[in-house]
């Protein structure tokens, strides 16, 4: 059993310091550019038939914001590219590129199987990823478990727990379940298993049964296992630094799996067969490539972040953070406002912001404005985007001062934005007297 003396579970701050040392470069312009794109052909298709039922339900998933949790998007990804692998299985095909009648065909059809093959790489690769992940997050809490029959008992409840969650899967399957129902249920468990790692923490619940045998476990651990999935607890730092180049990728699979689904349907109507199976190759090879580099790099991240860590270390960090600056998350399609009143000309506003996720290459519109007793409204300073800035002025008016924060122009990303705003007043000289100034 490892010592915990003087450990504290991670916290947000650490996170932030220790993400800094991890930036990720964004993806590739390719991959909004052919998500674009490729949604626009499908849109196109479908002009030559009205969407089915199951078009319908893609469509509708595509046009709304990918889930903001980081291994929600990881189960998403994967039952999106299961859905593609089995799209391009032979037997699904359209009709006249099965027969390959037609030296063209052949080539297409050779093009297809090299697509499903570098899926099912991708696939395998995330599936590894997963797997590994969650065996480390349970190997490294028993590493600080009592190592005698409390740590035998907990791994025969997970073990037990695994297998019934893999019976539940296994018989939805036989019973003919759809891809979407299966990854249903199997993000349901993992929630199951977030929900088990904080019954442990708090000794409830599955776990009811060896609340007496917990005597000696960390309270650390407990506190640590119990909160690490806050929503706004410390993983939430990763969602916000890695989420938006995960939700990218995300909202491409989804376009990719629609544009396959609709041009299968409406394959022998279209007239641009080569062209749209080498977008779609396209298409893959960027997002296959773009992906496993997430995967790799979210791999490197865990596989070096601990989860306690020392109350010096903490401390240090917490104090660095308590400059009187503040965290807010701006939504997309939303603004962020901050009113002054000021009394009195020549006071001074100043600001200083920047975005938690600016390693990102993130921005945010910014502009100031003043409003009269009147209502009348003037621009102070003009709307401009930023990754962060800082500025100041000296006011020439009495009245209310706005300051705005400008996040409307994002689709589905939201910003978090960390500020400090300050209204200083005109300094006073003290009036002297006449003896003072002639002395």
């Amino acid at each position: 059993m490892a010592s915990t003396d003087g450990l504290v579970p991670i916290t947000r701050s650490f996170l932030a310091s220790y993400y800094d040392k991890y930036p990720f470069a964004p993806p590739s312009d390719d991959v909004s550019r052919l998500s674009s794109e490729i949604r626009s052909m499908a849109n196109d298709l479908l002009k030559h038939l009205p969407p089915t039922q199951d078009e319908r339900l893609l469509l509708d998933e595509a046009d709304r914001q990918p889930p903001h949790k980081i291994d929600e998007n990881m189960w998403k990804n994967r039952e999106h590219i299961e859905e593609i692998l089995f799209l391009l299985e032979t037997s699904h095909w359209p009709v006249v590129l099965q027969q390959q009648a037609t030296p063209d065909d052949a080539e297409l059809a050779t093009v297809l199987r090299h697509l499903k093959d570098k899926l099912q790489n991708t696939s395998k690769i995330l599936e590894f990823f997963q797997s590994k992940n969650s065996d480390r997050v349970f190997n490294t809490v028993m590493t600080y478990m009592p190592q005698d029959f409390r740590g035998t008992l907990i791994r025969q409840q997970r073990e037990r727990s695994e297998r019934n969650k893999q019976a539940e899967v296994d018989a939805l399957v036989n019973s003919g379940g759809s891809i979407r129902a299966r990854y249903a249920l199997l993000w349901k468990q993992q929630m199951e298993r977030r929900r088990q790692l904080s019954q442990l923490g708090s000794a409830t619940g599955v776990y009811k049964t060896l609340v007496k045998y917990l005597v000696g476990v960390p309270q650390v651990l407990l506190d640590f296992i119990r909160k690490i999935n806050d929503d706004e607890g410390p993983m939430e730092e990763q969602r916000q630094r890695y989420g938006p180049p995960l939700y990218s990728l995300t909202a491409m699979v989804i376009s990719i799996r629609l544009f396959v689904l609709v041009l299968w349907g409406r394959f022998d109507a279209g007239n641009l067969k080569r062209q749209h199976i080498a977008f779609l190759e396209q298409a893959i090879d960027v997002y296959s490539t773009e992906f496993e580099r997430f995967i790799k790099f979210m791999g490197d991240v865990f596989a070096n972040s601990p989860f306690l860590i020392s109350a010096d270390t903490t401390g240090a960090l917490e104090m660095r953070k308590s400059d009187e600056h503040k965290e807010i998350s701006v939504p997309a399609g939303k603004t962020y406002e901050v009113s002054l009143t000021v009394d009195s000309i020549n006071s001074y506003i100043a600001w200083d912001f920047s975005l938690v996720q600016g390693k990102i290459n993130m921005d945010i519109g910014f502009s100031v404005e003043f409003t009269n007793s009147s209502g009348e409204k003037v621009l102070i300073l003009p709307y401009q985007r930023f990754e962060s800035d800082q500025g100041n002025f000296c006011t020439c008016m009495v009245g209310n001062y706005k300051l705005i924060w400008d996040n409307s122009y994002s689709t589905f990303f939201k910003k978090v934005l960390r500020y400090k705003v300050d209204c200083i007043p005109p300094v006073v000289e003290p009036v002297q007297s006449v003896t003072e100034v002639e002395g």
